[in-house]
């Protein structure tokens, strides 16, 4: 599982991860986005507290996740989780419903809160497959994906006033599952500024080393 601040490169280097140890990306972003594109009841409620750069009740991230793992590859092969949990509440009941096992390991991405507000803002995204781009690093042509041709865009919840919403939110409820998971002996931290090739051989290192200790629950 991946912790962090909203852009602090968490989702990119979640999905590199993936890719590099060939699991499935769990993310709940993503899915809520679906959701909204979608259009459906629940999509458009999900809309409504998106936009106000608020954070989604446990009971509705939960059901989600709890079914994205229930799935043959999740069960199979394992993860890579991104964007739940974000409160102790939801980490007590995803170790509720990992039982047995438990997680391998929680790497918090630690980014200073000025890079993030910078990062976000400059942020555009592919409306149909997510990829980010941003300002300085945009498309080959004319703000086209070029993974899927989508449009690229700056979504509606990266404004500055609902990041640092965002933010605010973070640090109150998301910030205390870095002492909620080391306490459980759980926790990697890992620098997040710099190139992120940089950033993504210090999350594997931190890997191999939980790794070749021995994973909790192995």
């Amino acid at each position: 599982m991946v912790l962090g601040k909203q852009g602090a490169g968490k989702g990119t280097q979640c999905v590199r991860l993936s890719h590099h140890y060939v699991v499935p990306h769990v993310s709940t972003g993503d899915m809520l986005r679906a959701a909204v594109k979608s259009g459906s009841t629940l999509g458009l409620k999900v809309k409504a507290i998106m936009d106000r750069g608020e954070l989604l009740g446990d009971d509705i991230i939960m059901e989600m996740v709890a079914e994205r793992l229930a799935e043959p590859d999740a069960r199979a092969r394992g993860f890579i989780l991104d964007g739940c949990p974000r409160t102790t509440t939801q980490a007590e009941m995803l170790a509720a419903m990992l039982e047995p096992l438990q997680l391998d390991l929680v790497i918090d991405i630690e980014v200073p809160t000025s890079q993030v507000l910078k990062r976000l803002a400059s942020r555009r995204v592919c409306v149909d497959c997510n990829t980010n781009y941003s300002v300085s690093a945009p498309p080959r042509v004319n703000w086209t994906c070029d993974v899927c041709g989508g449009e690229v865009i700056q979504r509606e919840d990266d404004t500055e006033e609902a990041i640092r919403r965002r933010l605010e939110l973070y640090e109150r409820e998301t910030a205390p599952l870095i002492d909620w998971y080391r306490s459980r002996g759980l926790l990697a931290q890992v620098n997040g500024s710099g190139a992120p090739d940089a950033v993504l051989r210090r999350i594997v290192r931190a890997i191999e080393q939980r790794r070749s200790q021995g994973a909790p629950h192995r």
